[in-house]
């Protein structure tokens, strides 16, 4: 068993974050103060009754909490708030790239207008990089709420898109809510030039990521530890080098898994699986990049080259400019040959 990691070396490499949702990002701190600012809502505004509202008996409980807490982001000054939050947070741990996920549709039911959420997440965009963050965006549906949210936001992505906007994507429940299911949405956003990056494999079992392969022609799944039950899935994924965005502290509190122990990435390493850690929803889950390596080497037994590659991959597998990738892949060849010379 190797021995835990020096959580300053990991913070020193230059991660991207690939899975991450603003709302869910949100630190405690600020979740309170909007809900102090909107007591109506059932958000408690006391920070240890915060904590132990984010306490979650299963996926669905989730999903009821982060859309309580998504109903407190009710003006563009509130997504600029939070946006610059996560980007003091992701300096903090040396990420370099983001690609964060936000759901359009909900924060424009919660009374944001259309050009107003755009703006907003502009003018977080730029401050972010004045803190070395770059960030993109990913403007998911969630499922539960049915085919016209996508159409809501294939609305909005055709008129108000923000720059540096990358990706589609699909969240919330996968049982009840195939992913054929918005075929017609993720065709729409491939012709406004997005990716398909939809959630698949999470809570369901390996027929999600096959689905979202074959009916959203998705190039990264986020999640998708189920595929570790399905050979013939593994094989597929790591013969067309598609990613996973895996997210272990977010699996165990969802219920996705049932401990650490018996999470699927090493299983999935060993397959030769495409992967990237990202943290899902930190602020929810009490957790931040670095912790996410610490743990992933903790379950999966890496080795500090596994580790490096890791990194190199999140890189890789990101929708960054050329620029940016060269940068930061050779920043991390630096540190790693530093590494190898002691």
């Amino acid at each position: 068993m190797a021995t835990e990691l020096d959580r300053e070396w990991v913070r020193s490499l230059p991660k991207t974050e690939l899975h991450v949702h603003l709302i869910g990002a949100t630190s405690p701190q600020t979740v309170v103060e909007l809900a102090r600012r909107h007591p109506q809502t059932r958000v408690p505004t006391d920070l240890d009754e915060l904590q132990r509202f984010y306490t979650f008996r299963d996926f669905d409980s989730f999903v009821e909490v982060y859309q309580a807490v998504s109903g407190l982001v009710t003006a563009g000054d509130d997504v600029t708030v939070l946006i610059d939050g996560l980007a003091r947070d992701f300096a903090a741990q040396g990420v370099r790239y983001a690609e964060v996920t936000v759901t359009a549709a909900t924060q424009l039911a919660d009374g944001i207008e259309p050009d107003e959420l755009a703006e907003a997440m502009e003018n977080g965009r730029r401050a972010a990089s004045e803190r070395g963050v770059e960030i993109a965006w990913v403007i998911d549906v969630h499922g539960g709420l049915g085919p016209r949210v996508g159409d809501v936001t294939i609305d909005w992505l055709t008129g108000f898109a923000p720059p540096r906007t990358i990706g589609f994507g699909l969240g919330g429940p996968e049982k009840g809510v195939p992913r054929s299911l918005f075929a017609p949405h993720f065709a729409a956003a491939r012709e406004l030039g997005l990716r398909s990056l939809p959630h698949a494999g999470e809570t369901s079992g390996p027929e999600s990521v096959w689905s979202a392969l074959r009916d959203l022609s998705a190039e990264r799944i986020g999640h998708g530890i189920a595929s570790a039950a399905d050979d013939e899935l593994m094989a597929y994924l790591a013969d067309e080098r598609i990613t996973l965005e895996v997210c272990p502290t977010s699996n165990v509190c969802t219920g996705a898994v049932t401990d650490l122990d018996h999470h699927p990435l090493r299983r999935l390493m060993d397959a030769d699986v495409p992967i990237t850690l990202s943290t899902d929803d930190p602020g929810m889950f009490g957790t931040d990049l670095v912790n996410e390596y610490v743990v992933a080497q903790r379950i999966a037994d890496l080795t500090n080259d596994e580790i490096i590659s890791l990194v190199r991959h999140g890189i890789d597998a990101s929708y960054c400019d050329e620029q940016t990738r060269k940068r930061l892949q050779d920043e991390l060849q630096e540190i790693a040959s530093a590494d190898r010379s002691l």
